[in-house]
């Protein structure tokens, strides 16, 4: 277990600096959008190209940070069902969730994006819209996605496997968002206290 646990730790790494890189995206799109907006107005004209830029930029922080979200156990789920349950349950349900739904999706998708993506780095697929952007590296994305989320998939299934054999603590313990709420008040309280 010890080295499937390195390999999870390896693999969590990556998707952390990943998804930190990442971020700076979402700031590069509104600068591009900004400035795209600010030169239409002022000076009556426009590309194509810049707001091609645009979408790319917020499509890849999307895809790309997927499997960071997951990492931090941030995708959604129906806390007022999932926090019912006992923790040993709760996890019994994620390594379910994970072996039976994500990563059968994330395999087919990959599968049908290695050559959907293939095709148009061999063709040099272009936009169709004048002024347009080359389409591959949008379409790369998508594959380099969902690789980053099968991999983190992978860290997820070791981590909640260790967990429930006892050889590591929780990374990512569930509190319910009244409990969230609750301890948020006290503390407020506190702070008011002093």
């Amino acid at each position: 277990m010890a080295g499937l646990l390195a390999l999870s730790r390896a693999i969590d790494r990556m998707n952390e600096v990943v998804g930190r890189w990442v971020s700076w995206l979402i700031l590069l799109a509104v600068l591009v959008s900004a400035g795209n907006a600010v030169i239409r107005k002022t000076f009556n004209m426009s590309s194509n190209a810049w707001l091609e830029l645009q979408w790319y930029l917020f499509g890849a922080a999307f895809l790309l940070a997927a499997a960071y979200t997951l990492k931090q156990n941030e995708h959604i789920r129906i806390d007022i069902i999932y926090g019912m349950f006992s923790r040993r349950k709760q996890h019994w349900i994620d390594l379910f969730g994970h072996v039976f739904f994500l990563m059968p999706f994330v395999l087919l998708m990959i599968f049908y994006f290695v050559p959907y993506v293939s095709l148009s780095v061999r063709n040099g697929e272009m936009s169709s819209s004048a002024g347009g952007l080359i389409i591959w590296p949008a379409k790369a994305m998508l594959l380099i996605g969902f690789l980053l989320l099968g991999f983190q998939g992978i860290s997820e299934i070791i981590k909640k496997i260790a967990i429930m054999r006892g050889d590591m603590d929780d990374p990512t313990p569930f509190i319910s968002a009244h409990e969230a709420a609750v301890a948020e008040g006290e503390a407020l309280a506190k702070e008011v206290q002093k």
